[in-house]
């Protein structure tokens, strides 16, 4: 399946593997869709919490501006979900077999009429600063 937009990636439960222009051409648009938002939620689907936490680890250093608290300290055995929230910086993290693997991005709104929009899964090293 060709992934030329961000939208593309939803038709995935598993986060597909991508070339380093496919992975520079969705993050130009997703900073576009992240700086348009006024706070995300992030979620990661990964096989163990230090995989969930090196995620979003590179995520922050993406986007520095955007906080979570204390992830570091969290744990979880076997596949994780962990989920971020920008807005109150909370994130917590849980056990959950059957997921997909990669990293979800809810761009939220605080004008209710705008509708929130999930894009990924992104693949779990889609923000190593080094493939910018």
């Amino acid at each position: 399946m060709q992934i030329n937009e961000l939208i593309d990636l939803n038709k995935y439960k598993t986060a597909p593997i991508l070339d380093l222009s496919q992975i520079q051409k969705l993050s130009r648009e997703l900073d576009l869709e992240i700086n348009k938002s006024d706070w995300i939620t992030v979620g990661v689907m990964a096989k163990s919490d230090n995989e969930a936490k090196n995620a979003l680890r590179m995520f922050v250093q993406k986007y520095p501006y955007i906080n979570f608290n204390e992830f570091e300290k969290l744990k979880a055995k076997g596949n994780v979900f962990m989920k971020g929230n920008q807005k109150s910086g909370e994130v917590y993290i849980r056990s959950e077999y059957g997921l997909g693997e990669g990293i979800l991005l809810t761009c939220q709104y605080n004008d209710p009429s705008q509708n929130s929009l999930t894009y990924g899964p992104f693949p779990l090293t889609f923000f190593m600063t080094k493939n910018y």
